[in-house]
């Protein structure tokens, strides 16, 4: 008999790829969750999985064999609560993912504060190039594969490592539960403010992380002060350095980063060209390349699937350019990521005037933490606007007046778009920055800079 699996909070980018997992496995699969929309609910929708807007008791009806709940879901929810008094089984979804997808197979995570998305998305490629099918869960939507996840025909399965929560029940991170035999730390900085008090927080969930490494598989790590720490505590498995210097190196060869070279362990070096940007993506690279080496990947053959890396969604994504003026959309939303970000489009070729425009959505901008960091992380714009949210617990104001470029607040995001519409000019680029939909501002920009009567 088919086990009937229903998913709670299915729309976000982890959850919605576990339900593809499921329903491959041959599982019938429903969902609900509160905000239910394009894309994820699109792709749910084409995989025959039933979703439901809204929490509530009767998305249990009829009787699910097994409940998976997401880590946004908290007690007083009401479908939680009808699990619980019904004496519903239930678990988490990475430890659904841990137990029947991950179990007995060669698992590659790729954990870190930035670049798990990108790196995750260049592994899988890297991997499916070399004709190994791998399975892959990723949070985002990489573009050589067009979905999100998948259970891949090989022992192999490249899974991005989120140091979020499990769980209202499970309070340790999500990536304990994934078991990894080739595992990549990237970098590791304050974040979460929800949910960790400071970095020290984080750096104790590594450890647990480390601590489930096996001594035959192989550490990938960055150079951070914070992963000295976490190794410090005790490291079982062999590790290696990649960066700039390291036992993987990296370093541009051109201005913008299209062009790279990437040396590893024995001098075994190989030049790459390709349609991404910045030292972070060239970070990115090298990182994927040194994994891929571990599960057997030559590195000449790993960068000739980089060569025909196509990105990932909401990731310096361009997603057009009306009137010559190009609007770009990216994730970035820790001072470090938008910095990344404007430098890498400060240093595009042809390059006009760059304008940021951000939004302030994570739980750890909202609250605050970052406020120091912010100002100079937009020292590379020409211009920033920032958009302030409904029930920001900080005034923008105070912050835009000490910026370091000419930077204005705007709480409505029509009309922040006809100035932005009043300032560009072609040849200039606009950055969209947000981890959510930002009030559809990429699809305003687009159709107001393509509209009759904008200047060309």
């Amino acid at each position: 008999m088919t086990q009937h699996i229903h998913i709670v909070g299915i729309c976000g980018t982890f959850m919605g790829g576990l339900a593809l997992l499921a329903r491959e496995l041959g599982c019938q699969v429903s969902g609900s969750d509160a905000n239910v929309y394009p894309p994820m609910s699109n792709q749910l929708a084409e995989a025959g999985i039933d979703l439901m807007e809204g929490y509530s008791a009767d998305n249990l009806v009829p009787r699910p064999d097994l409940v998976v709940m997401g880590n946004a879901l908290s007690r007083g929810n009401p479908e939680v609560e009808a699990v619980l008094d019904l004496g519903l089984p239930y678990m988490s979804g990475p430890q659904w993912l841990g137990e029947h997808v991950l179990a007995g197979r060669w698992v590659l995570a790729v954990s870190g504060t930035h670049g798990k998305t990108t790196t995750s998305s260049m592994l899988a490629w890297i991997l499916e190039h070399a004709g190994m099918a791998p399975g892959f869960l990723i949070g985002g939507v990489p573009g050589n594969f067009g979905q999100s996840a998948r259970l891949g025909d090989s022992a192999f399965f490249v899974v991005e490592a989120d140091e979020y929560d499990t769980a209202f029940f499970d309070k340790r991170s999500k990536f304990v539960h994934y078991h990894p035999r080739t595992l990549v730390i990237g970098n590791l900085e304050f974040d979460h403010a929800d949910i960790f008090p400071d970095l020290a927080a984080i750096e104790t969930q590594f450890h647990h992380l480390i601590r489930c490494v096996p001594s035959q598989g192989l550490v990938i790590r960055g150079h951070s002060e914070a992963i000295d720490r976490v190794l410090e505590r005790g490291v079982w498995t062999p590790c290696q350095v990649f960066g700039t210097t390291g036992d993987w190196s990296v370093r541009s060869l051109t201005a913008s980063g299209d062009q790279f070279e990437v040396q590893g362990p024995g001098n075994e070096s190989v030049t790459v060209a390709w349609e991404l940007m910045g030292l972070h993506n060239l970070l990115n690279g090298c990182a994927a390349l040194a994994a891929a080496h571990h599960a057997g990947i030559p590195l000449r053959q790993g960068g000739e699937a980089l060569a025909g890396f196509g990105g990932v969604k909401r990731r310096l994504e361009l997603r057009g350019a009306p009137g010559g003026v190009s609007i770009f959309d990216d994730f970035a939303h820790h001072p470090t990521a938008i910095a990344m970000t404007l430098q890498t489009m400060r240093q595009r070729e042809g390059g006009g005037r760059v304008f940021a425009v951000i939004e302030p959505r994570s739980a750890t901008m909202r609250g605050g933490q970052h406020n120091e960091e912010l100002n100079s992380a937009t020292a590379s714009a020409d211009q920033v606007f920032w958009y302030q949210p409904p029930g920001l617990d900080w005034p923008i104001e105070r912050m835009v007046s000490e910026s370091p470029v000419p930077a204005s607040v705007w709480s409505d995001i029509d009309e922040m778009i006809e100035a932005l519409a009043a300032s560009v000019v072609p040849g200039d680029a606009i950055v969209v920055m947000s981890n959510g939909g930002f009030g559809g501002v990429h699809e305003k920009l687009l159709a107001r800079l393509e509209a009759p009567g904008h200047r060309d």
